[in-house]
């Protein structure tokens, strides 16, 4: 500890005065630095959010950039821009394989094979130290194949991509969800949410419409999506359906409300009824809902499996943010706030939600821990995603169809373990940053 003196001799702890003078995210940041391991997890986290995202960059059969008969094309760019609708592949390239074409410049990506690539010369599970038939050792597969010629390396940087969308994903629906109905229960609890009698019912009879035109009504869409793959697409946009008809409602409300009859107030026990919904959720298990829901849908897509794993945790981050909510909403800047006119909504979001949002951020680091082993426990059992979609559990499933295929258990498991393993050390370091014996 460095210590300096006034004039009256007192002694003075400068360090401990330059973090009382510090915001309180600032502090937290500082005791967090603090943690080796939460520090260094952090890193290593950026570095696989860095391999998520640059994957095609990283293993691609196609060329960064290349040049053929004089014209320059940029491949992976061109995938991303055919994928969204906005272009369309050359009919050359379609004939051709990447690697027969006469380049007359090319960049080539780090590994030169894709996730979907099969090398019809090394099928059979290739160990990575065994006899591979490649024209050089740029083509090595340098973690061996799986049973289809498929690089496992490049399986490997695809799989960080799906593990880290759905883990992160799925656990920004469950924080939507949670934070919402969570802040509903902790600042109104049972007394203190009073609407008009006409917005309590038009906003009834719109949770039936939504539910009839966003659901009901869309069932034969669901079948279809459900077979070509699209399913969690569709979901998506039965949820929009359903929250533009509550909008709605809530529109139409305000114009009745002219109406004294209609404007007279009505107390919904908001605490109630949403800790009933949080103890029916918790009541079942939620791996055999995951189970269930997933062995339903024929094509499991990333966004399906996203929305039903977001759709199934949010119940801890719901309690966590009523129970700091039930605290500040007695605080007295809440008070002051109320005071001044704010409305609750502003308050809610402005005030009482950033002073307790703290407990969920590490629910949320350990959430995305759980989304990635629930993700892999399903490829595993290989009722995930679809096969022509590489996942590290999928990976790791197929060491059981060849038992001396050693690579295709070490490491996918080990990638499996890693990231769930900074996640969780990274909770750990948020638990001890805000820690209130600290503050």
């Amino acid at each position: 500890m460095i210590f300096g003196k006034n004039k009256e001799g007192k002694a003075l702890d400068i360090l401990g005065k330059q973090e009382r003078d510090q915001s309180y995210w600032a502090r937290v940041k500082r005791r967090y630095l603090k943690n080796r391991l939460a520090k260094w997890s952090l890193r290593v986290l950026i570095v696989i959010f860095l391999i998520a995202l640059f994957s095609d960059f990283i293993a691609n059969e196609k060329p960064l950039y290349c040049q053929i008969e004089g014209k320059t094309y940029f491949p992976v760019l061109k995938e991303y821009a055919v994928d969204l609708g906005w272009a369309k592949r050359e009919a050359k390239f379609y004939q051709t394989p990447w690697q027969d074409h006469d380049y007359e410049k090319v960049i080539m990506p780090l590994i030169p094979y894709s996730h979907y690539t099969q090398d019809t010369k090394n099928i059979h599970f290739v160990s990575p130290f065994g006899d591979q038939d490649v024209p050089s050792k740029r083509y090595w597969h340098w973690l061996g194949t799986d049973q289809f010629g498929r690089d496992v390396l490049a399986g490997m940087i695809r799989g960080t991509r799906v593990a880290m969308l759905i883990g992160v994903l799925s656990m920004f629906i469950a924080t939507l969800i949670g934070l919402f109905l969570g802040s509903l229960a902790g600042f109104f609890g049972d007394t203190r949410f009073r609407v008009s009698r006409i917005r309590f019912w038009l906003n009834l009879i719109g949770i039936i419409l939504g539910y009839f035109y966003a659901i009901q009504s869309r069932s034969y869409t669901f079948n279809v999506a459900n077979e070509n793959g699209t399913f969690g697409t569709e979901v998506l946009k039965s949820l929009f359906i359903f929250f533009v008809i509550i909008l709605l409602c809530n529109f139409l409300s305000k114009a009745f409300e002219r109406i004294s009859f209609f404007a007279k107030k009505i107390t919904i026990p908001l605490d109630l009824i949403i800790m009933r919904l949080i103890e029916i959720v918790n009541a079942i298990p939620a791996l055999f809902l995951l189970l269930a829901a997933v062995t339903i849908l024929e094509k499991p897509s990333i966004i399906s499996v996203m929305v039903i794993i977001g759709l199934l945790r949010w119940t801890t981050i719901a309690r966590f943010i009523r129970s700091e909510l039930l605290r500040v909403r007695s605080l007295e800047f809440i008070e002051a706030a109320n005071a001044m006119g704010y409305s609750d909504w502003r308050i809610i979001i402005r005030h009482a939600i950033p002073n307790a949002i703290a407990p969920v951020l590490i629910t949320i680091a350990f959430g995305v821990a759980s989304a990635i082993l629930i993700e892999a426990f399903l490829s595993f059992l290989g009722i995930g995603l679809k096969n022509d979609e590489i996942t590290w559990g999928l990976l790791l499933s197929f060491a059981r169809e060849s038992t001396m295929s050693w690579w295709l258990a070490i490491f996918p498991g080990l990638a499996i373990f890693v990231t769930v393993t900074i996640f969780n050390l990274i909770g750990d370091g948020l638990t001890e940053a805000l820690d209130s014996k600290l503050q």
